[in-house]
């Protein structure tokens, strides 16, 4: 049976562009007697607010959408992360970076990849006595994945997307990307690779500019032993600039759509399914 689900993190109000990505996920179950479900991405405590997850909930059922099952809400499963980070640390394949994202910019080893510059490895190889000095004094770092180790162990990967067909995975072309900081015990990397197994999602739907991310959770798929969904990475909806709808696109907003007498059948067209 086809499992899909819809993901939004209640840092603003939802837009165009998530309601196509909803759209995407609901119809592709439907279509299927399948299951689709909804999962609120929270793990950020200094962005996430209450009252963004109940506009997300209200403005959904009102495009018409409907989910199975409970909303699962990554705050409530932190022991989940956490467990995987135990994991990956008794493997030896996490370590603590202390590098800020402006020492990396300024790096002049840093590669750039896909996303930007891409972590060159500074605090990949220190000695153990120069890490706990950094921790006894409470400099913030983060977690990494160290991607050769973790490559060394999984082998060559691919997965299956529905508009690229067999993709070899290139996790290294993202570097050994955070799995955890301090102010969130677990990234966007671990969670949503985590919660898809737990929640038995054979197809992830989410837009085109993912699609290098997915590298980096098949190799955590591959080395945690989780399973591999079938992915479907949509086009973007884009503004009157060409630009990617974002929540600064507040005009394209659900809400400033329906507050200007939008009914939820406009909408759905706008966002790509006039049916």
């Amino acid at each position: 049976m086809i499992v899909t689900r819809f993901a939004p993190s209640p840092t603003g109000y939802l837009h165009l562009g998530h309601a196509h990505s909803a759209l995407v996920g609901w119809h592709s179950a439907r279509a299927e007697s399948g299951r689709f479900l909804l999962r609120i991405e929270d793990i950020d405590p200094t962005r996430c607010r209450p009252e963004f997850e109940a506009a997300i909930l209200e403005d959904l059922a009102w495009l018409g959408l409907d989910w199975d099952g409970p909303v699962r809400r990554q705050s409530e499963h932190l022991a989940d992360y956490a467990g995987a980070l135990d994991r990956l640390r008794a493997m030896g394949l996490i370590y603590p970076c202390f590098c800020s994202r402006k020492d990396i910019a300024a790096a002049v080893t840093a590669p750039h990849g896909p996303e930007g510059p891409v972590y060159p490895g500074t605090c990949r190889n220190q000695p153990p006595d120069w890490v706990h000095a950094r921790q006894e004094r409470g400099d913030p770092y983060a977690l990494r994945l160290d991607v050769a180790k973790a490559r060394a162990i999984s082998g060559a990967l691919a997965f299956t997307d529905e508009r690229e067909g067999v993709v070899e995975a290139r996790p290294e072309t993202l570097g050994d990307v955070v799995l955890a900081r301090r102010d969130a015990p677990a990234s966007y990397h671990l969670c949503v690779t985590l919660d898809d197994h737990l929640q038995e999602v054979t197809l992830v739907t989410r837009g085109v500019d993912l699609f290098h991310a997915t590298h980096v959770h098949r190799l955590l798929q591959a080395i945690l032993g989780l399973n591999v969904p079938t992915y479907a990475h949509h086009l973007l909806l884009t503004n009157a600039a060409g630009e990617r709808l974002s929540k600064r696109d507040g005009a394209m907003g659900l809400r400033a759509l329906r507050q200007a007498g939008r009914s939820a059948a406009e909408v759905r067209a706008l966002a790509g399914f006039p049916t």
